[in-house]
């Protein structure tokens, strides 16, 4: 990230295909301030006190397990079929904090590894690489089922001397591909973690915006013996900004109640040593938002959804108007919703190809080898359509294919 900002200072007159940022023309500031007070209400009604002490309760530290844990179980019960008790969650200060707090109270001893499907989101393997824990690939053959490969994967850590304890994703429009786990693929993801007791960590933030297509249950809902752990957040429905997230801890992991009641302990007393709580005015907008939509982000994310889908529209459109002709050559995926699609050059592009299509044709992309665990997918690159202008969109995708054309140009005989 460092690398791709300086990219960015060094040519501001590049457009970007970089950032996953949601798009700015969508947030409410004034309007989601003015749910705070709402909230403070809602508070003060609950709990008997005067709207004055509900509002200096809200200032002052709070508890670290969160203070709208109720109105968030409702919103996953609402939007994402996720049945949960308010009990069950830890609100945390972003999803990053979510992974920051998980990972390491997963793996403890020297050994233990975390699994990821590869390539991943560079947060996950962010956290493992400060917590010093080591983060391994999961690699599907063809002929393979996901539990064939978590098996064979396990296998061959277990000769290495080494323990996988959890198996991160995002299943619904990932990061960096855009692709979507198949209902068969999660029950297979989750039959095999289940018999390794391996944690999985389902990250959704993209979930709410897809586009077409019939919606995937998330993993959550289709565990039966408590091995997923559901990671949301506020930062693309809402905005960034607010640092509200949740952990979803299992009422019992792996069939152990007592098990999921001290991980959650364990997640809020690290918590508690590293935020304290995660701020009680963000989780207030938020708490007043959902009270203002009946629990439910359905309608808030309407308009950025018909964007980000016009966008995704636009870049398929340039990407067929620019490399048609190169079909075999050059391949790009559909994501049904999400910000990101993959596509597949010709030639390896890495730090140096971003430089030169940067500095030489003012078009920054994300090399994939960013988000790989073992330096493969060396001729793939990472579009995030989701904070551009169609005009934008249009012109970067034409830069792009100028640069190809160049390189494919010297490296022809």
């Amino acid at each position: 990230m460092n690398f791709l900002n300086e990219a960015a200072n060094d040519y501001p007159g590049a457009i970007s295909f970089a950032s996953g940022r949601p798009a700015e023309e969508f947030f409410s500031l004034d309007s989601w301030l003015s749910a705070v007070p709402v909230y403070q209400a809602h508070a003060a009604k609950v709990s008997g006190e005067s709207l004055p002490l509900a509002g200096r309760r809200l200032a002052q530290y709070g508890r670290t397990a969160g203070i709208v844990n109720a109105l968030i179980a409702q919103q996953l019960r609402n939007d994402e079929r996720i049945e949960c008790d308010p009990q069950q969650i830890v609100v945390t200060a972003g999803c990053q904090e979510a992974l920051a707090l998980i990972v390491p109270a997963l793996c403890r001893a020297s050994g233990d590894v975390m699994l990821a499907r590869n390539p991943t989101y560079i947060g996950i393997t962010g956290v493992a690489d400060f917590a010093g824990i080591e983060i391994r690939p999961v690699e599907r053959h063809a002929s393979e089922s996901w539990e064939q490969a978590l098996e064979r994967t396990t296998a061959r850590l277990r000769q290495e001397g080494k323990t996988p304890r959890g198996f991160y994703l995002t299943p619904e429009f990932d990061n960096p591909t855009g692709t979507v786990l198949s209902e068969a693929e999660r029950r297979s993801i989750i039959a095999g973690c289940t018999a390794h007791r391996i944690v999985v960590l389902e990250d959704n933030p993209y979930g709410m915006f897809r586009f077409e297509g019939e919606p995937t249950a998330p993993m959550m809902t289709l565990d039966d013996s408590g091995c997923v752990i559901y990671l949301a957040t506020y930062s693309k429905t809402l905005c960034p900004a607010v640092r509200v997230g949740a952990a979803v801890v299992p009422k019992q992991l792996f069939g152990s109640a007592a098990a999921a009641g001290r991980l959650r302990a364990e997640l809020s007393e690290r918590k508690s040593f590293v935020t304290v709580n995660t701020s009680q005015v963000t989780q207030a907008l938020v708490g007043g938002v959902l009270l203002n939509e009946d629990a439910s982000l359905a309608r808030l994310v309407e308009a950025p959804r018909a964007h980000y889908r016009r966008n995704r529209d636009t870049l398929l459109s340039a990407l067929e108007t620019a490399f048609g002709e190169r079909r075999g050559e050059v391949a790009w995926n559909r994501p049904e919703g999400g910000f990101f699609l993959s596509v597949t050059l010709p030639f390896d592009f890495g730090e140096r190809e971003t430089i030169e299509c940067a500095r030489d044709h003012g078009v920054i992309v994300m090399p994939m080898t960013f988000f790989s665990l073992d330096a493969t997918r060396r001729r793939e690159v990472r579009l995030a359509f989701s904070n551009a202008g169609v005009a934008d969109i249009e012109a970067g995708v034409a830069r792009l294919a100028r640069y190809v054309d160049e390189k494919c140009c010297v490296a022809a005989p």
